[in-house]
């Protein structure tokens, strides 16, 4: 059964801010409610991590099946994970980060969170972000 588009955030946003340890049990929990998802780990600078954020979410998104090898695919969680990027891009300028990016997937509805710690000498603050897409369901 496909969810709507608030369902599949609320499962993205889980994936970021999970731990390593939490994240398999998500991921098995999500796809047995037909959600499919993945997470990853990211890090750097900001600005020149931007095209390794969107690469990274791009290659978990297709290694797990979140979707296929397709241009309208691909065209989809590069513009989720881009929006979330500019949502935080003000925020962590000139600054590095860590942080995880949360992939999730149902039906028609791709949503890719970015929850991350920024680095300012021992001050980190927090930030967290979403991208949402609509795309066709390919067989």
């Amino acid at each position: 059964m496909n969810k709507n588009s608030t369902e599949v955030a609320k499962a993205a946003i889980r994936l970021a801010v999970s731990t390593r340890e939490e994240e398999k049990a998500i991921i098995e929990e999500l796809e047995s409610k037909g959600v499919k998802s993945a997470a990853v780990d990211i890090g750097g600078d900001l600005v020149n991590s931007i095209p390794k954020i969107i690469e990274r979410a791009l290659v978990a998104s297709k290694k797990t099946g979140i979707i296929k090898d397709v241009h309208v695919h691909e065209g989809a969680v590069a513009g989720a994970a881009k929006d979330a990027i500019s949502q935080v891009n003000s925020k962590a300028l000139g600054l590095n980060f860590g942080g995880k990016l949360g992939i999730a997937r149902s039906g028609e509805h791709v949503v890719v969170c970015l929850f991350i710690s920024i680095g300012l000498l021992h001050l980190n603050d927090l930030a967290i972000a979403i991208g949402h897409r609509s795309i066709p369901i390919i067989d």
